[in-house]
């Protein structure tokens, strides 16, 4: 198997760059259209984009390839996604980008909580501290006291 260009901490660091970026310019094209119609518009051009990926980098596969479970939870994930961001964008259109991206990243706090309940993930107190920290920031970002 090929060595990855970047490590899983480069890849997640691009991803909350793009992710920050993704919640400053959704806000900008949510401003006077429908926020499910945008949520369609976006959801096309990822779909453009990933067809690009995977000719470029000759990723195609067989469907027939593709485990029954992997496709079950593949299906199960897009649904999640499309319901993350059907809401994003409608919070986004009602509320600020700076407190609705921070109530989305609470994500974080349920992903570990999740990983640790359904996969069987462990985490050190020390992981568990940033999860009560991150928690606790996102809270601080978006609500007023």
């Amino acid at each position: 198997m090929m060595q990855p260009a970047f490590s899983w901490q480069t890849w997640a660091g691009l991803s909350a760059v793009f992710a920050a970026l993704t919640a400053i310019l959704a806000k900008l094209g949510v401003e006077n259209i429908n926020s499910n119609f945008a949520t369609l518009i976006r959801t096309i051009f990822i779909l453009i984009l990933a067809a690009i990926i995977v000719s470029v980098t000759r990723a195609w596969q067989a469907p027939s390839s593709i485990s029954p479970r992997s496709f079950l939870f593949l299906a199960l994930s897009a649904l999640a996604t499309g319901a993350s961001w059907l809401c994003y964008f409608r919070a986004l259109q009602l509320g600020q980008a700076s407190k609705v991206a921070p109530v989305d990243k609470l994500s974080v706090v349920l992903v570990a909580l999740f990983g640790v309940t359904f996969l069987g993930e462990k985490l050190s107190a020390m992981n568990w501290l940033g999860v009560i920290f991150v928690g606790a920031g996102a809270i601080l970002l978006a609500f007023k006291f």
